[in-house]
């Protein structure tokens, strides 16, 4: 069974990322299986998903999707590098994808696949460390050092948030192994974080903004299935004393032990320092945010303090598969899966018992991403969810 795979984070899966979809069948045949690997509760911008992740599992697959597994929280809390490593090891561990399909805003795999190559170049590790001595962003370093070696339009790829995941992808499947096909598919509408909707779509961003500001009537022309009523979306501010209250516990040494850390650079102090001084997360962000220590940076190690997560808590490579929603032709595809997968399979929760010592860790860690989740709404709600909720199943 020759299935196709994306990558995302569906927070909330809106009419952009169902029109992937309905690309990809149109470029490969209406009954081409899509399985999709979607971030759990907290996602790569240093923030709680708007709904859990098995509500948005549920979207997904009401919206063309076949197979929902979930992408770890260590890699979906990672920069695009990490991020990316963990949603191809997934796909790659399912022994059943055999092409690779996201948005992109160039919409070409070619320049994405050269600029890929270059990356991983020992000429582009020498040009990088030529920039990184001049104290800019990671990311422009990055772009700059690319630029020396394919010219800036080449480069430019790397600007665009959509292709540069796609630059990682690809660079993430030829390290390990995975040689099946790609396809990206322009990307129509609104950008990544665009305050207004185009040619009939919006970013998930402006969506967000919405419907946690009491506008939900405007998002729903964006939404393939309507945000239900009395739906209360989680929000970062519900937890922002508890967040600062971790903050100001940690000191220097802590924040060094955080992944991507800066420990090295001095960050550390510049976090401990902040953490003292904020009465507010934004003002933490801001405080502690320089021109080489991006805002996202700044959000995603603030989160992994929260979480109680360290550098350590990340095993070398995703240990399972995790079953978060499906139809009737993704249980064909777990069968496969199960069959030429690499990775156990996570159906239920019960089947945590037969994993290894370290990938139970994982879960526990999981397990308590989702407890501290469930503060994120204006009604708490009990923990131990993650120990009692079962895939969700849409035969239809």
């Amino acid at each position: 069974m020759a299935v196709a795979g994306i990558i995302a984070e569906y927070n909330p899966f809106h009419t952009g990322h169902q029109r992937l979809i309905r690309q990809i069948r149109q470029h490969f045949g209406e009954e081409t299986p899509v399985m999709a690997v979607m971030a759990g509760n907290w996602v790569q911008r240093g923030e709680c998903a708007i709904a859990d992740k098995w509500r948005r599992a549920r979207w997904a697959v009401q919206g063309g999707a076949d197979l929902i597994l979930e992408l770890p929280a260590p890699w979906a809390l990672s920069s695009a590098e990490g991020f990316a490593r963990g949603g191809m090891e997934v796909l790659a561990g399912s022994g059943v994808v055999d092409t690779l399909c996201f948005g992109s805003e160039c919409g070409e795999s070619a320049p994405l696949l050269r600029a890929a190559q270059c990356l991983d170049s020992p000429d582009f590790a020498r040009r990088l460390h030529v920039h990184l001595n001049s104290h800019q962003p990671f990311a422009v370093c990055r772009q700059a050092a690319a630029a020396d070696l394919l010219g800036a339009e080449e480069a430019r790829v790397l600007a665009h948030p959509n292709d540069n995941l796609g630059v990682e992808y690809l660079r993430t499947g030829r390290a390990l192994g995975w040689n099946g096909q790609v396809l990206a598919v322009p990307r129509a509408g609104a950008g990544h974080n665009d305050p207004r909707p185009a040619q009939g779509y919006a970013s998930a961003s402006i969506l967000r903004e919405w419907m946690r500001t009491g506008q939900g009537w405007n998002a729903s022309f964006f939404l393939p299935t309507p945000w239900p009523e009395g739906l209360p979306p989680a929000h970062m501010g519900q937890i922002e004393r508890a967040v600062l209250y971790r903050l100001r516990s940690m000191g220097a040494r802590d924040f060094a032990c955080l992944p991507d850390s800066g420990a090295g650079e001095g960050l550390p102090d510049r976090l401990a320092a902040a953490a003292q001084r904020a009465c507010s997360l934004e003002e933490f962000y801001l405080m502690a945010k320089t021109k080489r220590y991006t805002h996202a940076r700044i959000r995603r190690l603030t989160l992994w303090a929260f979480l109680n997560l360290e550098a350590r808590d990340k095993p070398e490579g995703v240990p399972y598969l995790r079953v978060l929603a499906l139809n009737r032709r993704g249980r064909e595809i777990l069968r496969q899966v199960n069959k030429k997968g690499t990775l156990p399979v996570l159906a239920k929760p019960a089947h945590a018992r037969r994993l290894s010592p370290q990938a139970k860790e994982l879960m526990e860690l999981e397990a308590r991403c989702t407890d501290l989740y469930d503060l994120c709404f204006s009604e708490l709600r009990q923990g131990g969810r993650e120990w009692t909720q079962s895939p969700v199943y849409l035969p239809e």
